[in-house]
Protein backbone atom coordinates (compact mmCIF):
# COMPACT_ATOMS: atom_id res chain seq x y z
CA UNK A 1 0.00 0.00 0.00
CA UNK A 2 1.43 3.33 -1.06
CA UNK A 3 2.01 5.65 1.92
CA UNK A 4 0.71 8.71 0.06
CA UNK A 5 -2.70 7.03 -0.09
CA UNK A 6 -2.80 6.19 3.61
CA UNK A 7 -5.67 8.64 4.15
CA UNK A 8 -7.76 6.21 2.08
CA UNK A 9 -6.49 3.05 3.80
CA UNK A 10 -7.24 4.61 7.22
CA UNK A 11 -10.94 5.05 6.38
CA UNK A 12 -12.75 2.41 8.39
CA UNK A 13 -16.30 2.04 9.65
CA UNK A 14 -16.17 2.92 13.34
CA UNK A 15 -19.07 1.83 15.53
CA UNK A 16 -17.58 2.49 18.98
CA UNK A 17 -17.13 6.11 20.00
CA UNK A 18 -16.18 8.05 23.07
CA UNK A 19 -18.96 10.34 24.28
CA UNK A 20 -16.85 13.45 23.55
CA UNK A 21 -18.93 15.88 21.47
CA UNK A 22 -17.79 17.32 18.18
CA UNK A 23 -17.21 21.04 17.82
CA UNK A 24 -18.63 23.40 15.24
CA UNK A 25 -15.15 23.48 13.72
CA UNK A 26 -15.20 19.70 13.22
CA UNK A 27 -18.51 19.91 11.38
CA UNK A 28 -17.33 22.86 9.30
CA UNK A 29 -14.16 21.06 8.18
CA UNK A 30 -16.09 17.88 7.34
CA UNK A 31 -18.65 19.85 5.34
CA UNK A 32 -15.95 21.81 3.52
CA UNK A 33 -14.55 18.43 2.48
CA UNK A 34 -18.03 17.21 1.50
CA UNK A 35 -18.66 20.23 -0.69
CA UNK A 36 -15.31 19.77 -2.46
CA UNK A 37 -16.78 16.64 -4.07
CA UNK A 38 -17.46 16.52 -7.80
CA UNK A 39 -21.00 17.21 -8.93
CA UNK A 40 -22.62 16.70 -12.33
CA UNK A 41 -22.50 20.06 -14.14
CA UNK A 42 -21.57 21.76 -10.83
CA UNK A 43 -25.20 21.62 -9.74
CA UNK A 44 -24.22 20.85 -6.12
CA UNK A 45 -27.64 19.52 -5.14
CA UNK A 46 -26.46 18.44 -1.70
CA UNK A 47 -27.84 19.71 1.58
CA UNK A 48 -26.62 18.65 5.03
CA UNK A 49 -28.22 18.31 8.44
CA UNK A 50 -25.91 18.47 11.45
CA UNK A 51 -27.18 16.38 14.34
CA UNK A 52 -25.33 17.10 17.57
CA UNK A 53 -27.99 16.89 20.29
CA UNK A 54 -28.12 13.57 22.16
CA UNK A 55 -31.94 13.46 22.04
CA UNK A 56 -31.95 13.81 18.25
CA UNK A 57 -29.17 11.24 17.86
CA UNK A 58 -31.27 8.79 19.89
CA UNK A 59 -34.31 9.43 17.69
CA UNK A 60 -32.13 9.00 14.59
CA UNK A 61 -30.93 5.63 15.95
CA UNK A 62 -34.55 4.44 16.11
CA UNK A 63 -35.12 5.38 12.45
CA UNK A 64 -31.83 3.77 11.37
CA UNK A 65 -31.92 0.38 13.11
CA UNK A 66 -28.39 -0.56 11.95
CA UNK A 67 -27.03 2.45 13.85
CA UNK A 68 -27.47 1.85 17.60
CA UNK A 69 -24.03 3.45 18.04
CA UNK A 70 -25.66 6.79 17.14
CA UNK A 71 -26.68 6.83 20.82
CA UNK A 72 -23.01 7.14 21.79
CA UNK A 73 -21.33 9.07 18.99
CA UNK A 74 -20.26 12.71 19.07
CA UNK A 75 -22.61 13.78 16.28
CA UNK A 76 -23.88 12.94 12.83
CA UNK A 77 -24.34 14.46 9.42
CA UNK A 78 -27.28 13.56 7.22
CA UNK A 79 -26.54 13.99 3.52
CA UNK A 80 -29.57 15.02 1.49
CA UNK A 81 -30.08 16.08 -2.09
CA UNK A 82 -32.42 18.65 -3.62
CA UNK A 83 -34.07 16.97 -6.60
CA UNK A 84 -34.93 20.37 -8.08
CA UNK A 85 -31.22 21.33 -8.13
CA UNK A 86 -29.84 18.01 -9.41
CA UNK A 87 -28.59 17.89 -12.98
CA UNK A 88 -31.61 17.26 -15.22
CA UNK A 89 -33.66 16.88 -11.99
CA UNK A 90 -32.34 13.32 -12.08
CA UNK A 91 -32.43 11.11 -9.00
CA UNK A 92 -29.49 9.16 -10.42
CA UNK A 93 -27.27 12.26 -10.67
CA UNK A 94 -28.44 13.43 -7.24
CA UNK A 95 -27.43 10.08 -5.71
CA UNK A 96 -24.03 10.15 -7.40
CA UNK A 97 -23.34 13.70 -6.20
CA UNK A 98 -24.47 13.00 -2.64
CA UNK A 99 -22.45 9.78 -2.53
CA UNK A 100 -19.31 11.66 -3.58
CA UNK A 101 -19.96 14.19 -0.80
CA UNK A 102 -20.46 11.39 1.73
CA UNK A 103 -17.21 9.71 0.69
CA UNK A 104 -15.34 12.98 1.22
CA UNK A 105 -16.73 13.18 4.76
CA UNK A 106 -15.62 9.60 5.40
CA UNK A 107 -12.12 10.30 4.08
CA UNK A 108 -11.76 13.60 5.97
CA UNK A 109 -12.82 12.16 9.34
CA UNK A 110 -9.60 10.21 10.11
CA UNK A 111 -7.48 13.20 9.07
CA UNK A 112 -9.28 15.12 11.84
CA UNK A 113 -8.75 12.32 14.37
CA UNK A 114 -12.38 11.21 14.03
CA UNK A 115 -14.10 7.96 13.27
CA UNK A 116 -17.14 7.60 11.04
CA UNK A 117 -19.70 5.10 9.85
CA UNK A 118 -22.00 5.47 6.83
CA UNK A 119 -25.63 4.53 7.42
CA UNK A 120 -27.81 4.07 4.37
CA UNK A 121 -31.14 5.88 4.12
CA UNK A 122 -32.11 5.91 0.42
CA UNK A 123 -33.88 3.86 -1.06
CA UNK A 124 -35.50 2.58 2.16
CA UNK A 125 -38.85 4.38 2.13
CA UNK A 126 -39.46 3.95 5.88
CA UNK A 127 -36.07 5.47 6.66
CA UNK A 128 -36.53 8.38 4.25
CA UNK A 129 -39.99 9.08 5.68
CA UNK A 130 -38.75 8.87 9.27
CA UNK A 131 -35.92 11.32 8.53
CA UNK A 132 -38.30 13.65 6.68
CA UNK A 133 -40.66 13.73 9.65
CA UNK A 134 -37.98 14.06 12.33
CA UNK A 135 -36.22 16.95 10.60
CA UNK A 136 -39.19 18.58 8.78
CA UNK A 137 -37.65 18.00 5.35
CA UNK A 138 -39.61 19.20 2.29
CA UNK A 139 -40.72 16.72 -0.40
CA UNK A 140 -38.10 17.77 -2.98
CA UNK A 141 -35.26 16.92 -0.58
CA UNK A 142 -34.10 13.29 -0.63
CA UNK A 143 -32.25 12.03 2.47
CA UNK A 144 -29.58 9.72 1.03
CA UNK A 145 -27.38 8.71 3.95
CA UNK A 146 -26.27 9.51 7.47
CA UNK A 147 -22.76 9.52 8.85
CA UNK A 148 -22.14 8.79 12.53
CA UNK A 149 -19.10 10.71 13.71
CA UNK A 150 -16.99 10.95 16.81
CA UNK A 151 -13.76 10.19 18.52
CA UNK A 152 -13.07 6.46 18.10
CA UNK A 153 -13.10 4.28 21.20
CA UNK A 154 -11.26 1.54 19.27
CA UNK A 155 -8.09 1.46 17.22
CA UNK A 156 -8.10 0.17 13.67
CA UNK A 157 -5.40 -0.70 11.19
CA UNK A 158 -5.06 0.64 7.69
CA UNK A 159 -6.15 -1.80 5.01
CA UNK A 160 -7.40 -2.30 1.49
CA UNK A 161 -9.67 -4.99 0.08
CA UNK A 162 -7.87 -5.09 -3.26
CA UNK A 163 -8.86 -8.13 -5.31
CA UNK A 164 -7.18 -8.71 -8.69
CA UNK A 165 -10.14 -10.91 -9.70
CA UNK A 166 -12.39 -7.82 -9.77
CA UNK A 167 -10.32 -6.17 -12.52
CA UNK A 168 -11.14 -6.53 -16.23
CA UNK A 169 -8.84 -4.91 -18.76
CA UNK A 170 -10.10 -4.11 -22.23
CA UNK A 171 -13.16 -6.37 -22.00
CA UNK A 172 -15.14 -8.33 -19.47
CA UNK A 173 -13.25 -11.52 -18.76
CA UNK A 174 -14.84 -14.25 -16.69
CA UNK A 175 -12.41 -15.38 -14.05
CA UNK A 176 -12.20 -18.60 -12.08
Amino acid sequence: MKEELNYIWRRRSIREFSEQPLTGEHFRELLEAAMAAPSARHCDPWEFIIVNEKEMLQKLAVILPNGPFLNHCGGAIIVCGDLEKAYMNSLSYLLQDCTAAMENILLAAPALGLGSCWLGIHPREERMQGIRELFSIPANIIPTGACALGFPAVETVSRTRFDQNKIHTGAWIKKG
